[in-house]
């Protein structure tokens, strides 16, 4: 198996059923965590030295910091309901209660921060929603933190993929810390299948291919890009939904097409 493919764990005592921490990862900045609640659970998070940002993927939840209550956000029932997600941020040295009202999918997405920016509520308002590319290509994406919200490093968005489309495609990257032309950023794809039991195929490689793995994704599973091009294809009647967490040195996504493919949006 792919070291770049984390499989989900069974729910444990800590609720978790994916925990990618920098030092898992061996890369310096991403930190990512799936949470399942089951109704009244109750789960406190530490920030400590990260920004953190909790998007709720579906399920009802009550959401209190040490100054603010956020009651009752969160209305999918699942992230393919068609709309976008509500979300908490909050800064280093905050503490976050998440109560579930009803059965609870929470991602915790974490980067290294110094406290720049207050806690906020992202609203589905709050969020960006947008259809990009055509054909085969078409998927639609819900920006929950790029640059409708502020942070000090994190970037996050939703993309759904249609069934037998293509994604984060062309093949691009952002590897490289050379702004304006190139954003170097780490990456965490979340994905979803509908139905959960198909699965969808991403690879990720580097020019040099001193990277290059073509990974089956399944439902709730996490491919990490440390660095290299990393397109995602989805079967015939499955649909994916994939949750990304971005950072690096700085808060700018700027990609570079793979030049063998890039005539698919310049021909």
């Amino acid at each position: 198996m792919s070291h770049l493919h984390i499989r989900p764990k069974e729910a444990g005592a800590d609720k978790r059923i994916i925990n990618i921490t920098p030092e898992s990862a061996n890369w310096r900045f991403v930190g990512f965590e799936v949470v399942m609640l089951e109704a009244d659970d109750t789960l406190v998070v530490n920030t400590q030295n990260t920004e953190l940002c909790a998007v709720i993927i579906s399920g009802v939840a009550d959401v209190t910091t040490q100054e603010q209550l956020f009651s009752n956000i969160g209305h999918r029932a699942s992230a393919f309901d068609g709309i976008a997600p509500y979300a908490v941020y909050a800064p280093p040295k905050q503490e976050l209660t998440i109560n579930a009202l009803t059965s609870l999918e929470v991602a915790l997405c974490r980067a290294p921060a110094k406290g720049l920016y207050p806690v906020k509520l992202i609203t589905p308002q709050d969020c960006v929603t947008m259809t990009r590319g055509s054909g085969t290509n078409l998927r639609h994406i819900r920006n929950i933190m790029m640059d409708n919200v502020d942070a000090e490093r994190l970037l996050i968005t939703e993309v759904i993929t249609p069934s037998g489309h293509w994604s984060s495609y062309p093949p691009h990257k952002h590897d490289t810390d050379a702004i304006p032309q190139e954003s170097a950023l780490e990456e965490t794809y979340y994905h979803k299948l509908n139905p959960k039991q198909g699965f969808a195929f991403q690879r990720v490689y580097t020019d040099d291919r001193s990277i290059d793995e073509t990974i089956s994704v399944e439902h709730n599973s996490v491919v990490t890009v440390p660095k290299g091009y990393h397109p995602v294809g989805t079967p015939h009647g499955y649909e994916l939904y994939y949750l990304n967490v971005m950072a690096g040195p700085k808060r700018e996504w700027i990609f570079h097409n793979d030049p063998d493919h890039a005539w698919i949006v310049n021909p």
